[in-house]
């Protein structure tokens, strides 16, 4: 399976809660489309990227950011060609932060920073609101009808929420923002 095609949800949970199998096709597609359009919408994979290499605008500050988290490995950081130094020229955090030590600052130049990091989480080890909003996401995906609001059948009727229909719920929201790319200037 293609690391874009990995799921940010056990599909078995999905299963259990709609009372289908875990191989249901229209549920493994379900749970793959809401997990493509989470990391479309973060612009990252979310899983673990071994060695991802950017280049990064130098923010005139002690510390920047780097675009995605959590941070497992910086293997390499060069600046205007020059490779650095971990412990003596730069350290980092999990939380993605880039420090500069020996009270320099990084240039407040473009593009003159690149990074080899490595970050992510394990398959097994998806946050649990990102598991959250993928599972409600994908539920709706399998039972709510595409652009239907409302439907009635018979004497009854039932009336599904704007948000739940268009995805963009509330926890949907935080979780994007939460997760999404950041810029190296939020630092």
């Amino acid at each position: 399976m293609a690391a874009e095609d990995e799921f940010l949800a056990d599909p078995a949970e999905l299963a259990a809660k709609l009372g289908r199998s875990e191989d249901d096709p229209k549920l493994l597609y379900a749970l793959r489309a809401a997990s493509r359009r989470f990391r479309g919408q973060v612009h990252h994979r979310v899983t673990f990227v071994a060695d991802d290499v950017v280049v990064l605008d130098g923010s005139g500050r002690e510390s920047l950011l780097l675009p995605v988290w959590p941070v497992t490995a910086v293997s390499a950081v060069v600046l205007d060609g020059a490779e650095l130094v971990e412990g003596t020229d730069y350290s980092w955090s999990d939380a993605g932060i880039l420090r500069r030590l020996g009270c320099l600052h990084w240039p407040d130049r473009l593009r003159c920073l690149q990074v080899t990091y490595s970050h992510g989480w394990p398959v097994d080890d998806i946050p649990g609101d990102i598991q959250e909003v993928v599972l409600e996401r994908a539920e709706a995906g399998m039972t709510i009808p595409v652009g239907v609001q409302s439907k009635a059948v018979g004497g009854q009727s039932v009336t599904f929420g704007a948000q739940a229909a268009a995805g963009a719920t509330e926890a949907w929201t935080k979780a994007v923002d939460r997760y999404k790319v950041r810029a190296s200037a939020e630092a």
